[in-house]
């Protein structure tokens, strides 16, 4: 599986993945449930990169002291939305607002597909941001904030 980057803003973010294959119904159903329980976690602010306390101990976590405080006192980072996923050829996409999610999000993401890629239907590749010129978003690629 590729992966590839194009323009990025978090606000509004399409992400595209190519199949090998015209994809299933249960082909897209896994895979929309990969997308589904990403964004949930996102929007629990699970991607804040300013509380991995776990992950900055290291590999020995036994006893470890977790700060309880600390995910209250660190700024919220959650996803704001997502829209119904569609598939067009061997061509699927989603829209996303990132909110203030940090980008260890798309890591997580991009694992669960390469994992989902080598075990269960082949994806050709994933591409992040931008839009195809055969499939228009019907949006501008520049956001305007008020």
């Amino acid at each position: 599986m590729n992966i590839s980057f194009r323009e990025f803003n978090p606000f509004d973010l399409w992400i595209w993945i190519e199949f090998e294959t015209v994809p299933s119904p249960q082909e897209q159903q896994y895979l929309e449930e990969v997308f589904d329980s990403w964004f949930y976690l996102g929007k629990l602010g699970a991607f804040n990169a300013e509380n991995l306390q776990v992950m900055d101990t290291g590999v020995d976590i036994s006893y470890m002291d977790y700060d309880n405080a600390r995910p209250t006192e660190s700024l919220m980072a959650p996803m704001h939305n997502m829209a119904d996923f569609e598939y067009q050829g061997v061509w699927g996409r989603c829209w996303f607002d990132l909110g203030t999610s940090d980008a260890i999000a798309l890591d997580i993401l991009l694992n669960a597909l390469n994992r989902l890629s080598q075990e269960y239907l082949s994806l050709r590749q994933v591409i992040i941001g931008g839009e195809n010129t055969d499939w228009s978003t019907g949006r501008s690629e520049q956001t305007v904030f008020n």
